[in-house]
């Protein structure tokens, strides 16, 4: 009998970054996969448009009479090659479809008839979502969450980075988390995100975290939301406030936002990046333009075409419009919304204060669990 892989051990796959070799069409899997999945169909999407008109007018074996006249000959052989390379390749890959059904026993079947056995994934892709959904719910309202707080420049997100036990979501998200957040790269899908937060949420569970460090988020991190019990812990949950000089928090900008999305802008299309890289910021800024008011805008405006004369000559020009810009916007906005978690706020300083404090409560969270 081949191997089946139960509901049980679905965790213990995301847990050990288990390669997956999906078996389902472009389209479905455009719409929701796992980080280590790797997409190699049975069935391309008309393939499988053909196939399921079949079925809802013949049934299921003329669907699969179908199936098999659609994937063969030099087809058949292109495909099985691709699946024998990428298990030679992952040897401890396991297999599924949408549902665990036909498209993946099929092709474990084919693959066992020349003597490559790989697991299958009972209930395939949905059952895994399922999982995945009720993973996020209960890690989220278990685990204990302390939230990074701090001005905007101020280095949360290396900090998050550089702790034991904690979650980049802005990593996850591809997202900066303000008007200024997109990356050259795009944003997952909503699915793709939520799929791999809850698997960043299992590991941190299985490696015996109970406490979990999180950057201060709205709800929305770009386009993506973060789901509503996560979030709703992380509004109630005490608070580390990171405290950087101004003009620390100028260079962490122009260091994270102006060079290094300079560069991927560059990777991602060599030929008209300076024009794309512009366009952002310019329209990043007139996100925000009726909070600044015309004034200001027109101020900030001026300033950033200027330095986006000289970014790849003196990027330090830069950093006039990214002082006005946290004076005039960013700092008062986020003071006003400070005082309203003030009460929550259980440490306060500096970067190296704030990892010590850190490594203390990850201490006294080891004594918890002995």
């Amino acid at each position: 009998m081949l191997p089946i892989i139960s509901a049980a051990d679905i965790p213990t796959l995301f847990v050990n970054n288990t390669p997956l070799l999906d078996v389902r069409s472009p389209l479905e899997f455009s719409r929701g996969a796992f980080p280590t999945a790797t997409n190699l169909p049975l069935l391309n999407n008309s393939e499988r448009a053909t196939v399921g008109t079949v079925y809802k007018t013949g049934g299921q074996q003329a669907a699969i009479t179908q199936g098999n006249a659609l994937v063969s000959g030099v087809v058949k052989s292109q495909r099985m090659q691709a699946w024998q390379d990428y298990i030679a390749q992952h040897p401890d890959a396991v297999l599924y479809c949408y549902r665990g059904g036909l498209r993946s026993a099929t092709v474990q079947q084919w693959l066992a008839a020349i003597g490559i056995e790989i697991p299958r994934i009972a209930g395939g892709y949905k059952r895994m979502r399922r999982e995945l959904l009720h993973t996020l719910e209960q890690i989220a309202t278990d685990m204990d969450l302390l939230i990074v707080a701090g001005k905007t420049g101020s280095g949360k997100t290396h900090l998050i980075n550089a702790l034991q036990h904690s979650l980049d979501l802005e990593g996850l998200a591809n997202h900066r988390g303000s008007a200024f957040g997109p990356r050259a790269q795009g944003q997952p899908t909503q699915i793709d995100f939520e799929n791999a937060l809850a698997i960043a949420l299992l590991q941190q569970a299985d490696g015996q975290a109970r406490r979990l460090f999180l950057e201060d988020e709205s709800r929305a991190i770009g386009s993506l939301s973060l789901p509503q019990t996560l979030y709703g812990k992380m509004l109630a949950a005490p608070i580390a406030l990171l405290e950087e000089p101004i003009v620390q928090r100028v260079d962490t900008i122009l260091r994270d936002y102006i060079l290094s999305n300079y560069e991927e802008f560059k990777a991602a299309d060599p030929a008209n990046y300076p024009q794309l890289f512009a366009d952002y910021l310019l329209g990043s800024l007139d996100k925000i333009r009726r909070r600044l008011g015309d004034a200001n805008y027109h101020a900030l405006r001026a300033s950033m075409e200027s330095a986006l004369q000289l970014t790849q000559t003196e990027p330090g020009a830069h950093r006039e419009w990214i002082m006005l810009l946290l004076q005039q916007y960013y700092d008062p906005m986020y003071a006003y919304q400070l005082q309203k978690k003030i009460a929550r706020i259980v440490f306060r300083g500096s970067r190296a204060e704030l990892l010590h404090w850190a490594a203390k409560q990850d201490v006294a969270q080891q004594l918890e669990n002995a």
